[in-house]
């Protein structure tokens, strides 16, 4: 009992960062002090409890096998303090405070942000944070408090539910398709130049959606960002695979084989379970939810609302980050 009479939880908040971000700088950085009081706070842990927690590596901190035992306990610990907070806290009865929403940079710009005005109409205490992130969120380990993904991200502590799905189709921009043509089959696809992403650089394989249209292509621009390609195929470089969303009631792109060259992705909403009830965090689900329903753009072959029995196959070609 006298070591657990030392614990402080502000020690337990450090070892959880520190255990999640795997450095000192890391865990700093999350909670915005400076290295030497996350390491006097670590150590004040491992004194308290009598051993150590993390193995000194040269890429910065490992957890030991204690070190894996406790982070068990404080995410617990953890989950109640944030039960707690949400429960007794004076707003605790109506949706106010900041949400931290992480989603691609496509959807969250080209599609989110303008629309977020609504639910500031209805909700007018609430503050969105929109993080846009082109790898894998993990609300588990506390990055966001709601993560918008293309598949369904594995990990514990987790409620995901699948709330849309979009189709993909190619585009280009009148100007490259008067001088290069327009394709009339897949096989003609060959002599065109195309737009896309970074091979070595994507951290997500739901977005090599090429890959699921054509194989034999010539890429003449690459790039990390979903709007960057947009705008290099509006230029007249090639063509390009969009989100039906990046390209609605733009006239600079024109449909290409849109019956035969497309693909679709799933629209996944992940929150940790700790804040599923919420009311801040239901309020921003809850208009997620309701604003990808109506538009049918973001509903391609999902069931009908009123046939809550009937299931749908995934799309072929359809790839899931692991």
């Amino acid at each position: 009992m006298a070591a657990l009479d030392l614990l402080d939880w502000d020690d337990l908040k450090v070892f959880l960062n520190a255990a999640r971000g795997g450095s000192l700088a890391g865990a700093a950085k999350r909670l915005k002090v400076d290295q030497s009081t996350v390491s006097r706070r670590l150590a004040h842990l491992e004194s308290a409890l009598g051993i150590a927690l993390f193995e000194r590596v040269p890429s910065g901190l490992r957890l030991s096998e204690p070190g894996q035992r406790l982070l068990g306990h404080a995410e617990r610990v953890e989950s109640a303090v944030i039960a707690m907070g949400e429960e007794v806290s004076p707003s605790a009865a109506q949706a106010s405070g900041r949400v931290r929403l992480a989603t691609m940079e496509g959807i969250a710009s080209l599609y989110l942000a303008e629309r977020f005005v609504r639910l500031r109409e209805t909700h007018p205490d609430l503050a969105i944070e929109l993080v846009t992130s082109s790898q894998t969120v993990y609300v588990n380990r506390r990055e966001a408090d709601l993560f918008l993904s293309f598949f369904k991200p594995p990990g514990q502590g987790l409620v995901s539910e699948q709330v849309g799905r979009f189709r993909l189709g190619l585009y280009g921009a009148p100007t490259y398709l008067a001088r290069a043509g327009m394709p009339q089959s897949i096989d003609e696809l060959r002599h065109h130049a195309f737009v896309s992403y970074i091979s070595d650089l994507i951290q997500v394989d739901c977005v090599r959606w090429l890959d699921d249209v054509v194989l034999d292509r010539h890429i003449v621009f690459h790039s990390n960002s979903m709007i960057a390609q947009k705008n290099a195929a509006a230029g007249g470089l090639g063509l390009v695979l969009l989100p039906s969303f990046a390209v609605k009631g733009r006239d600079d792109l024109v449909p290409v084989l849109h019956e035969t060259a497309s693909t679709s992705r799933d629209l996944w909403l992940n929150v940790h379970t700790d804040l599923r009830f919420s009311p801040r965090i239901q309020a921003v689900t809850g208009f997620l939810k309701r604003l990808f329903r109506a538009d049918p753009s973001l509903q391609v072959g999902m069931p009908s609302p009123s046939l809550p029995c009937l299931r749908t196959l995934a799309p072929e070609g359809l790839h899931h980050a692991g």
